[in-house]
């Protein structure tokens, strides 16, 4: 029985990102968030899971992928086109719009960039573009900093061009040559995780005092070190 628990944990996070959709489209958001939260939550675990248990099948890459395409690819597109038809219409009666589909794309370039992962040896410590979860984040940002109007934002957050750059922006990122730097921690010590102990820490103090806006925040500067790191060695080369 235990070689099923990882999977187990696998599903949990299929099915808490499906029910993340309907929350989202019938804006729900904190229920949303407290879905996806817990769905990120059996995505980190089911790998620990089926290492602390010894356990590996096929069939569990292949869920993992399936179950991040619908809660870190579908998930963040649905939150931008619910955003965009805010911004269109000015009504929450979510319907079909030509406007808001553009926020699909994110979705198609999150398909490409886990089908890439999964073949891709190179990103075993670190990641080559952008993870689907870091994306997912931001959008949950750009979610709570409209249903609360964090610092006056939610114009912002739900103008169809800014939108549409943080779509392009991101389906670029996805699918970048750029190393960015993962939180597999090899150990507890300082030395070779001082990246990753600074950004966690400067991240909280955002969160402290930027509350639900700090996860976009937190994405931007994660995006702004790793970019920084890669044409500071560029340059050096």
């Amino acid at each position: 029985m235990k070689k099923h628990i990882p999977n187990a944990i696998t599903l949990l996070n299929l099915f808490l990102g499906s029910c993340t959709i309907v929350a989202v489209l019938d804006t729900q958001f904190m229920t949303a968030f407290y879905l996806l939260f817990f769905a990120g939550i059996a995505d980190w675990m089911d790998g620990g899971a089926a290492r602390v248990l010894k356990v590996s099948s096929p069939i569990g890459k292949e869920l993992d992928s399936l179950a991040d395409m619908v809660s870190f690819g579908v998930v963040p597109g649905v939150i931008l086109y619910v955003l965009l038809f805010f911004g269109q219409t000015g009504n929450t009666d979510i319907h079909f719009s030509w406007a808001a589909m553009p926020a699909f794309l994110l979705t198609v370039f999150s398909g490409l960039r886990l089908a890439r992962f999964n073949i891709d040896e190179r990103q075993t410590d670190n990641f080559i573009g952008i993870a689907t979860p870091a994306v997912t984040v931001f959008m949950v940002g750009l979610m709570l900093t409209y249903h609360f109007d964090y610092f006056g934002l939610s114009s912002l957050v739900t103008d169809q061009w800014f939108l549409y750059v943080v779509i392009g922006l991101f389906s670029w990122l996805l699918n970048a040559e750029i190393p960015m730097f993962s939180f597999k921690f090899k150990s507890s010590k300082w030395a070779g995780n001082e990246i990753q102990f600074i950004f966690i820490a400067v991240s909280l103090v955002l969160l402290f005092f930027m509350q639900g806006a700090a996860f976009s925040v937190n994405v931007l500067l994660y995006i702004l070190i790793n970019l920084g790191l890669y044409f500071g060695r560029k340059k050096e080369s």
